[in-house]
């Protein structure tokens, strides 16, 4: 094992330890400065940036996206941690208490996780919004970024240490692991004495590849293969606003919808003229035998099309017999992060809700809402995809757990 990496993850333990007792004013105070600090740094982080963006010239579209940091973007992630500081604080809270038959007092309180790894690629806002949701909840944090983003990285974490320093508080509550390996990252998967869980954030490739490999416990976030499906009865109007809105305002992230499902009853009259909305704003269309008949100028989707997430102005379009045939279609090729129908039959959208296994089900709204911000979280670690011990956008609440302090008189059991 990596000795250096031990070292980060002994630093991580000893920080967490501190952490894990400081007040709610205490830490608010901090994630102010930090974005604070943020602001005043702008242009050193800027700098950064554009290092990392010159060096990326070969990479797709939709990962210098994510890569991008700008002014607009440095104000969000220092709203973003102000935003957590204005959050109750999980861990000052009891969530419930109770004597039971033997006259034990039994409460149940809000703990850290611990020490919490994550992996991510070209995404500096991560290093924020990690830093600031971990820092609240108590927990230490141990990053590990993508190369394409590694001067970004640094600059952020160094700015974000130097707040905590200077406020007599552990640097070492946030760490950046310079060496962006793949070796060093899977030693960090399997750094079990030290990391009590790892979120993966990326594509699909890095979240399973995580999944797949890491002996520490893993919160499996992210990969965003998301539907959007027309109902018989749709508002068309709506329909169109909701899905140009979900495809195209942002593509690249894990909350744009990917496939385009459309009752067969409304398809003939309401698909050419969704395509022609889609294809107006760049997007690509790949569709099934049906959706093409309807309108020739789509490519042919293959099967391999209906698991894609695409991050890119690429959408798949199938038309289904009936709302049973759409909710089949999403559970089978679904990744369970984010699912709309559109539809003025409340019944109907109930039952989407009801059977859809995903983590976030909407009725008449775009995918893109699907974030930890806008659910009012301040930030978001990830979007879990998974079932235990979190779903869907992760703020606070998820990086605690529970443990039961049972204060007696002297019982001793019979």
């Amino acid at each position: 094992m990596n000795q250096e990496l031990i070292k980060i993850g002994q630093r991580a333990q000893a920080a967490e330890d501190i952490l894990s007792q400081l007040d709610t004013a205490t830490k608010n105070a901090a994630l102010n400065a930090m974005a604070d600090a943020l602001d005043n740094h702008q242009d050193e982080i800027i700098a950064a940036n554009q290092e990392d963006m010159a060096n990326a010239t070969a990479m797709p579209k939709k990962f210098t996206d994510r890569l991008l940091v700008n002014a607009q973007r440095i104000a969000d992630m220092a709203n973003g941690l102000r935003a957590i500081a204005s959050l109750a604080d999980p861990t000052a809270r009891i969530d419930r208490g109770w004597i039971n038959a033997d006259g034990l007092q039994i409460l149940q309180r809000r703990v850290p996780l611990g020490v919490i790894g994550i992996i991510f690629e070209a995404r500096p806002n991560v290093t924020v919004d990690a830093t600031g949701l971990t820092f609240k909840s108590g927990n230490a944090v141990i990053l590990r970024g993508g190369k394409e983003a590694i001067r970004t990285n640094i600059a952020l974490a160094k700015i974000l240490r130097d707040t905590l320093a200077a406020h007599q508080l552990p640097a070492d509550a946030v760490q950046l692991i310079e060496d962006t390996s793949h070796e060093l990252a899977q030693e960090m998967m399997n750094l079990t004495d030290y990391i009590d869980v790892l979120i993966p954030r990326g594509g699909q490739g890095l979240i399973q590849r995580v999944v797949k490999t890491a002996t520490v416990p893993v919160i499996e976030t992210g990969a965003g293969n998301c539907h959007v499906y027309i109902d018989r009865d749709a508002d068309l109007k709506m329909a169109t606003d909701i899905t140009v809105n979900a495809k195209v305002q942002r593509p690249s992230v894990c909350n744009a919808a990917e496939k385009l499902l459309i009752h067969q009853d409304v398809a003939e009259k309401f698909l050419p003229q969704i395509a022609q909305a889609l294809m107006d704003h760049g997007v690509q269309l790949r569709g099934d035998e049906r959706a093409r008949r309807l309108v020739p100028a789509m490519q042919e989707a293959s099967a391999a099309d209906w698991d894609t997430e695409y991050n890119d102005l690429i959408m798949a379009v199938k038309v289904v017999d009936s709302l049973d045939a759409a909710i089949k279609h999403i559970n089978r090729h679904s990744t369970h992060h984010s699912e709309v129908i559109v539809t003025k039959d409340i019944a109907r959208g109930q039952e989407f809700q009801r059977r859809i296994n995903s983590a976030c089900v909407y009725v008449n709204a775009s995918t893109r809402f699907t974030d930890g911000g806008v659910f009012g979280f301040g930030a978001e670690i990830g979007i879990s995809t998974q079932k235990l011990h979190a779903r869907g956008p992760m703020g606070l609440d998820q990086l605690t757990t529970i443990k039961y302090e049972i204060t007696g008189n002297g019982q001793v059991r019979q």
